[in-house]
């Protein structure tokens, strides 16, 4: 037969009550209670019935973790880390990829609202005022966002692209080409601002290129346009915007980095393994799924209210071998 709360709360002593909250609130149980309840548990081989625990607390312990595009190999060590924090916690999520559509985003946070106790959103391409009028219905966090009335958690992308500049302006580049990303990208906004700072103190022309699709064919379509500005150097929106525009010049017999220095985002596995291998601004991915969890775990216990943590990640660059000096 199967072991019921009632086993275990006779096997340690306490009451059924002190078994349930041990799984549904640990937090109000002691210590020394919780860990004889739970040691008890596993001997006897006891499982909360999940459905009958969201009846009685009113949550499902499901999470949803909506991101952009699943395909892009930025996501995959962030989702991977938000869910083993999640699992710590005893929270399962929910994956789900909107293919940079906004109008699947908001669908897919109607859906998942009905089954999960919040919803961490990942470089989302809703509105601010979308996305407000959906987070009072429940919890969310963003991140790489800034929404009013929101936990974010923000990857200090700016702080990487100052890096960046100073790196090109060192080996001798005079003229700049940033290529953005999707309209309305935070992260995007965020590189060309600290980049229109950064150019002003080492007398680099800077033009920008975009917007332009977040993929590897976005950057191939912006290449003809970099070698029309005659741009000796280009900070690209991310890894997959880099690699593309390194094949575009190759197909125009422009050499990286021996004519165009190049100089990525995120830090992925496809960065590492291009030739030349990329350099990028290193993102903080797993830490920045972890946090998300941790934050939206937080408005949960809270009973759901709004509220507005924000935590900002460091980011650095790191040189390998898609920049050089530029050309006499």
């Amino acid at each position: 037969m199967a072991v019921t709360i009632r086993d275990v709360a006779r096997a340690s002593g306490v009451h059924v009550s002190t078994v349930s909250r041990t799984f549904s609130a640990p937090h109000l149980v002691s210590a020394d209670t919780r860990e004889r309840v739970l040691a008890i548990a596993g001997e006897l081989g006891y499982r909360p019935n999940r459905a009958a625990r969201a009846l009685t607390t009113g949550r499902t312990h499901n999470l949803g973790l909506i991101v952009s595009d699943i395909a892009n190999p930025f996501f995959p060590p962030l989702i991977k880390a938000a869910q083993a924090y999640a699992r710590e916690r005893e929270y399962h999520v929910f994956v789900a990829d909107t293919d940079e559509d906004p109008q699947a985003e908001e669908e897919l946070i109607q859906t998942l609202a009905k089954q999960v106790d919040g919803v961490v959103l990942v470089a989302p391409r809703l509105t601010n005022q979308a996305i407000e009028r959906l987070g009072m219905e429940l919890p969310f966090v963003v991140v790489n966002r800034k929404v009013k009335g929101l936990s974010a958690v923000l990857m200090d992308v700016a702080q990487g692209a100052a890096q960046a500049v100073q790196h090109l302006a060192s080996l001798g580049h005079r003229r700049l080409a940033l290529l953005g990303g999707p309209r309305g990208s935070w992260t995007s906004e965020q590189m060309r601002k600290s980049a229109e700072a950064a150019v002003a103190g080492h007398g680099i022309d800077l033009t920008a290129i975009g917007p332009n699709a977040p993929t590897e064919e976005g950057g191939q379509a912006a290449a003809r346009a970099v070698q029309g500005s005659g741009a000796t150097a280009v900070l690209a929106y991310n890894d997959l915007v880099a690699i593309g525009v390194i094949e575009g010049l190759g197909e125009l017999g422009v050499e990286v980095p021996g004519d165009v220095s190049v100089v990525g985002v995120d830090d992925t596995v496809a960065g590492r393994l291009n030739r030349p291998k990329l350099t990028t601004i290193v993102m903080p991915t797993p830490a920045a799924g972890r946090t998300a969890v941790d934050l939206l775990l937080q408005a949960v216990d809270a009973g759901g209210g709004r509220t507005a943590a924000q935590t900002i990640l460091e980011t650095g660059i790191v040189v390998r071998e898609s920049t050089g000096p530029a050309p006499a």
